[in-house]
C-alpha cells in the first residue's frame, strides 16, 4: 500500500480499480479534523486521474469503514470551531460524492454517524452480514446534519427519521430491505461482494459511467424538467468519444 498521506493510503490494480483506506484512525476509523482532511485531499489527488475505473472506500480495521467522527474533538468545540470542523466533514463527503469515478463503500462492522453520511455520499454501498449502522448524534446533544440530508433520498422520510431521532442502530439485513446498503454479504464474503460490484462496473463503458454519475448528482438537485434537459447535452457528449460506436458495434456483432 502506498500512502498518499497519514490517513490515506491506496492500492492500485492493473485495471484501474484503486481501493483507498483509511489509516491511522483507531480501531473503528474514527475521523478527526487531521484524518478528514487527508482522506479528502487524497480522493482530491486522484480525481484528475482519467485512468480510474472505480475507487473503493475501506478502513484499515474490519471492525469499521468509519465508526463516525471524533466525539473526542467534538466535546472541546464552541459554536464557531464546531461549525467549522462540521464543515470540513461536508467537504470531505462532497470529494466522494463529487469524485468522477464511482466509489464504493466496504462496510465491515459499525458505521455510525458521520461515517455513514460518508457512505450515503458513496455510489454504492457493500455491507458485511453483521455490519450495524445508525446515527446516534442525538444521544450526545447534537443534531445529524450535513450529509444526512441524502438519507431521505436513500430510504424515504419514515425510516430516516426513525434514525436520527431514535439514534437506534440497524443490523445489515434491515439496512438492506430499507435501501440503505445495496449488497449484504454473506459471513467472509464482503471482498467477493465488493469484487462482484467492480465486476459490473468494469463491464461498462468508463466515460459512459462518469457521464451517469455527473447526470445522477445533477438529478438530486434539479427539478424533472431540467434533469431531462441536461440529459439531452450528457446524451450528445457521450458521442465525442469513440466508446458508443465501439461498444455499440461490439453488441451488435455478438447478436448476430
Amino acid at each position: 500500500m502506498d500512502m498518499l498521506n497519514a490517513h490515506c493510503g491506496i492500492e492500485r490494480d492493473s485495471r484501474g480499480v484503486v481501493r483507498l483506506t483509511i489509516c491511522n484512525a483507531g480501531k473503528l476509523n474514527i475521523l478527526g479534523s487531521a484524518a478528514i482532511l487527508d482522506v479528502q485531499n487524497g480522493l482530491h489527488s486522484l480525481a484528475s486521474d482519467t485512468g480510474i475505473r472505480a475507487v473503493v472506500l475501506a478502513g484499515e480495521s474490519e471492525r469499521s469503514m468509519i465508526g463516525g467522527a471524533d466525539i473526542k474533538e467534538m466535546a472541546t468545540l464552541d459554536q464557531a470551531s464546531a461549525e467549522a470542523f462540521i464543515s470540513r466533514l461536508a467537504g470531505l463527503c462532497e470529494a466522494v460524492r463529487n469524485f468522477p469515478a464511482p466509489v464504493i463503500a466496504r462496510m465491515p462492522g459499525w458505521c455510525l454517524g458521520g461515517g455513514l453520511e460518508v457512505a450515503a455520499a458513496c455510489d454504492l454501498r457493500i455491507a458485511a452480514h453483521d455490519a450495524k449502522f445508525g446515527m446516534p448524534e442525538v444521544r450526545v446533544g447534537i443534531p445529524s446534519v450535513i450529509h444526512a440530508a441524502l438519507l431521505p433520498r436513500l430510504i424515504g422520510w419514515g425510516r430516516t427519521r426513525w434514525l436520527l431521532m431514535t439514534a437506534e442502530t440497524i443490523d445489515a439485513p434491515t439496512a438492506l430491505a430499507w435501501g440503505l446498503v445495496d449488497s449484504v454479504a454473506t459471513e467472509g464474503e464482503l471482498d467477493a461482494a465488493v469484487e462482484r460490484a467492480i465486476d459490473s462496473l468494469l463491464a461498462c463503458g468508463p466515460e459512459a459511467l462518469r457521464l451517469q454519475k455527473a447526470l445522477l448528482r445533477q438529478w438530486e438537485d434539479l427539478p424533472l424538467k431540467e434533469s431531462v434537459e441536461v440529459s439531452i447535452g450528457a446524451f450528445g457528449r457521450s458521442f465525442l468519444t469513440d466508446e458508443p460506436t465501439r461498444l455499440m458495434q461490439h453488441f451488435i456483432d455478438r447478436k448476430r
